[in-house]
């Protein structure tokens, strides 16, 4: 078995000092990613769910970059939700445009806040590494 390996996009390099975690880790066959939520790395979240969503995606795409996979090696996904009901069906849409068959095993949570003030949304992400 080979040492866990993190995953740290040099623009989350600084994630990784300020939180002490890794954007994503390499282990046993598997990306896991930190929790990615819809405020970017610089500035505060917008007050628009389509936005956050988006960013949300973008930030899980840097690190799946980052690893030389894509949204193709997903294989499981959890979305957490403030206000799931309201923004539910731009969040299928934004998956949808991302996601392709088989598509990955997806659960979807409503949860009361998050860290950061008017944050709606946060993915949850774990990728398959081919083997080489």
């Amino acid at each position: 078995m080979t040492e866990p390996r993190a995953v740290i996009p040099p623009a989350m390099a600084e994630l990784e000092r300020d939180w002490h975690m890794s954007p994503g880790l390499i282990s046993n066959g598997h990306l896991f990613l930190t929790g990615f939520n819809g405020c970017p790395l610089e500035g505060p979240p917008s007050p628009d769910a389509a936005t956050q969503i988006d960013t949300a995606f973008e930030a899980v795409q840097m690190v799946l970059a980052e690893a030389g996979l894509g949204f193709g090696d997903i294989v499981d996904m959890t979305s957490f939700h403030v206000g799931l009901a309201d923004h539910l069906e731009l969040f299928k849409a934004a998956r949808a445009k991302r996601l392709t068959r088989p598509y990955p095993a997806w659960t979807a949570i409503e949860v009361a806040g998050f860290a950061t003030p008017g944050v709606i949304v946060e993915l949850k992400v774990v990728a398959q590494v081919p083997s080489p």
